[in-house]
């Protein structure tokens, strides 16, 4: 049996999170993104940012400092509704 390091709203979190992430991916088809060209900035997919929220609430000690640590790195959707970290 798998342990999870946390208390239950941050297991429940992890598991919308990877809820989310698995509907999307479905929906997207879930391919390989394409290489970028040298001239292109970089680009922090959402992908990328799903697991970096589940880094960081995984290594939380509860859901409010699970909060903190997601607003802090810019994890958390902004005014439009896109992380921080994406834009």
């Amino acid at each position: 049996m798998e342990r999870f390091a946390g208390s239950s709203e941050v297991r429940r979190f992890l598991a919308q999170q990877d809820d989310a992430i698995g509907r999307q991916n479905a929906a997207s088809g879930g391919g390989v993104p394409a290489q970028r060209t040298g001239g292109e900035p970089a680009r922090v997919s959402e992908q990328d940012v799903h697991r970096a929220r589940l880094a960081v609430a995984r290594g939380s000690q509860d859901a409010e400092d699970c909060k903190l640590l997601l607003d802090m790195l810019g994890l958390t959707p902004g005014d439009q509704g896109i992380a921080p970290v994406r834009e």
